[in-house]
């Protein structure tokens, strides 16, 4: 195993030094780069067939994805993906989490991968500012801390969502009743503001998905999130909006509030909002009134007071 991790690094550091200056590299020259480097490995030493087909998938992983995460993260089953330091991976795989019988050769490997999944969003994290929320492609949400912060080492949080759970599937498993759902569905229809709370992890984000279902797809729809995830599919007229923090060279922070300022100018048939814990929940949430028809917002409150507080 310390062979394969010591071939593969060595490989990567020829691989980078190859591409060193080139602003953009194509899938299929970063492929046809590592099979050469590969060919040309198993010349060298006896390199069976499974081994090299394993090292040449790897090589790809750490340019182009998520390096030794990637398997998880392509395993259905898996729903939650917990780096604790470059030692300690726990997954969460239908309800149960265990350790991963895996892990990072390195510290700096664990903090390259977490350098491209934030840049990739044009999101910043360093030891200044050591807290990072990000997403990956398929909409994944990534949670990122660092040292000093983080005092064994980097943490990296990935939450999966899987195929949008529909308001009829949320019916099937019990978890509301046929006569709530109808209910829900003319209030969607009435254009109804819909405010929903709950703690971490209670499924805010599911079903908010789930009723967005229930909105006529000729509208137009505004999404207003700190982090993009809720899916909206149906609706061909939809703008994805997200917030972005300050930045150390310069960005400015572009809040919650400036972009629901924003979507007021883009006639919106209605607006449906993803916010976070924060600090600035403390504060009264700034409530479009001049919408015409829906105000959807998804909320951490742990008790309906908290709610009234945030939007009284």
């Amino acid at each position: 195993m310390e062979i394969q991790a010591e071939r593969k690094e060595r490989l990567k550091a020829a691989l980078l030094a190859q591409l060193e200056g080139r602003m953009q590299v194509e899938d299929q020259e970063l492929r046809e780069r590592i099979d050469s480097a590969v060919l040309e490995e198993g010349g060298q030493c006896y390199l069976p067939l499974k081994q090299r087909l394993k090292l040449g998938r790897e090589l790809f992983d750490s340019f182009r994805r998520l390096d030794i995460l990637q398997e998880l993260v392509d395993d259905p089953d898996i729903t939650e993906i917990m780096v604790n330091g470059s030692r300690h991976v726990f997954v969460e795989r239908r309800g149960a989490i265990t350790q991963w019988d895996k892990e990072f050769e390195s510290t700096e490997q664990l903090e390259d991968l977490i350098q491209q999944i934030v840049s990739r969003v044009n999101r910043s994290v360093n030891l200044s500012s050591p807290i990072a929320d990000a997403r990956l492609e398929d909409g994944s949400r990534v949670h990122v801390v660092l040292r000093p912060v983080a005092i064994d080492g980097p943490v990296l949080t990935i939450r999966k969502f899987p195929e949008p759970i529909t308001m009829q599937k949320l019916i099937s498993y019990g978890s509301i009743s046929r006569e709530a759902a109808n209910f829900l569905n003319q209030a969607v229809r009435a254009g109804y503001n819909i405010f929903i709370s709950g703690g971490t992890g209670s499924g805010k984000t599911t079903f908010l998905n789930a009723l967005s279902g229930f909105i006529p797809k000729e509208e137009r729809i505004i999404t207003i999130e700190d982090s993009a995830e809720l899916q909206i599919r149906h609706i061909p007229n939809l703008v994805r909006l997200e917030t972005r923090a300050e930045s150390r060279d310069g960005a400015k922070e572009i809040s919650m509030r400036d972009l629901i300022r924003a979507s007021l100018r883009m006639r919106p048939e209605g607006i449906r909002i993803k916010k976070g814990k924060s600090k600035r929940n403390k504060k009264r949430f700034p409530i479009p009134y001049t919408l015409r028809k829906h105000f959807f917002c998804n909320l951490i409150a742990l008790l309906s007071a908290e709610l009234l507080k945030i939007i009284q």
